[in-house]
């Protein structure tokens, strides 16, 4: 079966999730660059990383790589790539993005136009007519220049895989569900640990780690755009992968997941979300202010979002919120905590210096995840 070079974007710092991902899927990770990490896989490793990585943002298909450093170059670039082998003759095909970073060629309106010129130009040739309808399956390519650098990719995904379809309504600011898959994999939990979010807002944390315990794909109640290419990936191998996904599910699996929030709203969205994705039964929901958070179980976990306070009148409120959640967590002894935020000055305001922190860019707001590390449990006979 014919082998591809698979490129991944997630967010910048969550690369190390992500590669341990497609390891665990059973690929070969063979480069890892800022917000990107790319594989070698056949066909199935195309239908399996849409199903399956709960990271990453798509999943690309590169076509081709060279250098360019004027439009003619990128022209002849594009051009000479083989578009035959990815796009049939009724392939509707389009630019539908291109970023540009510390190169020469930065209008991307130019590098779209230019770039889907060049490649009408190499179909031309190769299908022997003038003029494509353009009235098949979708086969949106993506061009991405860095230093003078230009990947070309096929994006085999569509909607972000970060839409996993059960997040029907959010908070002021969610966190995207990628992003708090990633930081759940950043910490040790496991699904026999408790796992409480003080400020749960929509839901997110604790959705994604109930569907982590459970072993339900990310993808698994969504489409893809290349399900329609039946060129590339044959459809029986779509429906192989969904029902190797499917059998790996296992909702009856105990868990202790807690969210609060001060807002009741926030609880009702929380609720609903948590029902959409199939997990409503493995979390506990509640309105309680974090003040009032205590448990008493020992050795869990909070991973929690808190206000940023982006607007200048709530940044007034963010010590004593911090202040409130640093009181709580001192209570509980041997519990860790995890903390994303944008607010510098988090851990004087918890009160406490974070054993780790992790610069990561949440959209272009730059954070940091904060790691307060308790002690390990005792091992068990």
């Amino acid at each position: 079966m014919k082998l591809f070079t698979i490129s991944c974007p997630c967010h910048f710092g969550l690369e190390a999730p992500l590669k341990r991902e497609i390891y665990d899927l059973g690929y070969e990770v063979t480069e890892v660059t800022d917000g990107r990490v790319t594989f070698t896989g056949d066909a199935e490793a195309i239908c399996r990383a849409n199903i399956n990585l709960r990271t990453a943002e798509r999943v690309l298909i590169e076509v081709g790589r060279f250098r360019a450093t004027t439009f003619e170059e990128l022209f002849q670039g594009i051009k000479s790539l083989d578009w035959e082998n990815y796009i049939p003759v009724d392939g509707k095909f389009w630019v539908t993005k291109a970023t540009s970073v510390k190169s020469k060629l930065f209008s991307l309106t130019d590098i779209q136009s230019i770039a889907k010129k060049a490649m009408v130009e190499r179909m031309k040739s190769h299908y022997d007519i003038q003029w494509f309808d353009e009235d098949g399956s979708d086969y949106p390519v993506r061009i991405f220049l860095m230093n003078d650098n230009v990947i070309v990719t096929l994006d085999s995904t569509g909607t972000p895989l970060h839409k996993r379809g059960y997040r029907t309504y959010t908070s002021k600011a969610p966190l995207s569900e990628t992003m708090a898959a990633a930081l759940i994999q950043l910490t040790p939990w496991h699904p026999d640990r408790i796992l409480v979010d003080p400020f749960c807002g929509s839901g997110t944390f604790l959705i994604e780690a109930a569907l982590m315990a459970a072993h339900i794909a990310p993808g698994l109640n969504r489409e893809f755009t290349s399900m329609d290419w039946n060129n590339l990936i044959p459809q029986k191998l779509w429906r192989e992968c969904f029902d190797e996904a499917r059998a790996e599910v296992d909702t009856s699996v105990e868990c202790d997941l807690q969210g609060y929030d001060i807002d009741p709203e926030m609880v009702k969205i929380a609720r609903l979300n948590a029902k959409q994705a199939g997990v409503d039964h493995m979390i506990h929901f509640q309105q309680r202010d974090v003040a009032d958070l205590s448990h008493p179980k020992k050795y869990g976990f909070i991973l929690t979002n808190p206000p940023y306070g982006e607007r200048l009148e709530d940044k007034r409120d963010l010590p004593a919120i911090y202040g409130k959640l640093g009181a709580a967590f001192k209570k509980l002894e041997t519990w860790s905590m995890f903390v994303i935020t944008s607010y510098e000055d988090a851990p004087k305001a918890i009160g406490k210096k974070a054993d780790k922190n992790r610069k990561i860019y949440n959209g272009m707001i730059k954070t940091r995840f904060y790691q307060f590390l308790g002690p390990k449990p005792p091992k068990k006979d």
